[in-house]
Parts: C-alpha cells; sequence; structure tokens
C-alpha cells in the first residue's frame, strides 16, 4: 500500500470538507441566519473539531458571526448591541420586579388598614381629633401644676403665720405660780 496515495486522499478530502465549509459560511451570510461554530459544522457535514483544527476556518466562522448580515434592509444589529439590549431589558427587569415589591407591600399594608376598619375591632381615631385632645390635655396638666405651687406657696404661708401666733401665744402667757 502506497502512503502517499493515504495522504493524497486525506489532503483532497480535507479540501472538500474546508470548501463545504466555506460554503456553508456564505450561504448562511446571505441568508442572513445566525453563524455559530455548531451551525456552520451542521450545515457543512462536518465535525466542530474540524473547525477547531482549522484555524483560519475558525477565525472566518467567529468572523462572520460578529457582523452584521449585509442584505439586511433597516438598521444593522450587532452581537454587541444585541448584548447591549440584553443587559438593559435585565437590568429593567430588575428595577420592574423591585417596584412591584414595593406596591404589593404598600397595597398589602392599604387593604389591612382597610379590613381593621371595616372589621370594626376598634377602628382607629381621627388623628387630629386625638392631637386636640392630648394639647387640652397638656394645657389642663400646666394650669393645674400653677394651681398646685400656688397653694403650696399658700399653705407655706398659712404655716408660718400659724408659727408666729403660736410663738405670740406662747410668750404672751402669763405664768401662774
Amino acid at each position: 500500500m502506497n502512503t502517499n496515495l493515504l495522504i493524497e486522499g486525506r489532503k483532497a478530502d480535507s479540501a472538500r470538507r474546508r470548501q463545504r465549509v466555506i460554503k456553508a459560511i456564505n450561504a448562511a451570510r446571505r441568508a442572513g441566519t445566525a453563524i455559530s461554530v455548531s451551525g456552520i459544522a451542521r450545515q457543512a457535514g462536518v465535525d466542530r473539531a474540524f473547525l477547531y483544527r482549522h484555524k483560519d476556518l475558525l477565525a472566518q466562522v467567529h468572523t462572520a458571526g460578529a457582523e452584521p448580515p449585509g442584505d439586511v434592509a433597516g438598521p444593522v444589529v450587532s452581537r454587541a448591541s444585541l448584548q447591549a439590549d440584553l443587559v438593559n431589558a435585565l437590568d429593567r427587569g430588575t428595577r420592574l420586579a423591585a417596584r412591584v415589591r414595593h406596591l404589593e407591600t404598600k397595597l398589602s399594608e392599604l387593604l389591612g388598614e382597610q379590613a381593621w376598619r371595616e372589621s370594626g375591632l376598634g377602628a382607629p381615631d381621627d388623628v387630629e381629633q386625638l392631637k386636640s385632645r392630648i394639647t387640652a390635655l397638656e394645657q389642663q396638666v400646666i394650669d393645674m401644676t400653677g394651681r398646685l405651687e400656688e397653694r403650696d406657696e399658700e399653705l407655706q404661708a398659712a404655716r408660718a403665720a400659724n408659727r408666729q401666733l403660736i410663738s405670740r401665744l406662747n410668750t404672751a402667757r402669763p405664768t401662774e405660780g
């Protein structure tokens, strides 16, 4: 058996595979389909390992996958712009989820308050009414404290007068003898 024939046959098979890969890349570009290593390998009927062994073909696949399709009318979309859109959409989704949680909490509080009021188990009093009652009671405490201080002063004055009278009575009495 001649090894040169085997080597030549293998080179010819490799060249045919290369041509099929290049045709698959060009067909995918024309069709405007997504280009990936797996997709091109499947379309060309080769193993992905074949593409990874031939770095030049792998580079062509990656380059074709990164560039926008040429025959598409309208704005050009690149992989990077799609990834940026995806990140923005994920961020927006996160923000919306936080907003929903906030609104659910607020709704829960309002429904709880409404249920409490409607249940008749002790509906909260009017806040303004309670504030005015507190103010009136505070003023009453101030007035009573003032009256108490006046009465204390009067009591001290009465005790002082009483001590003076008793002292006079004790000194003015004639001694019996």
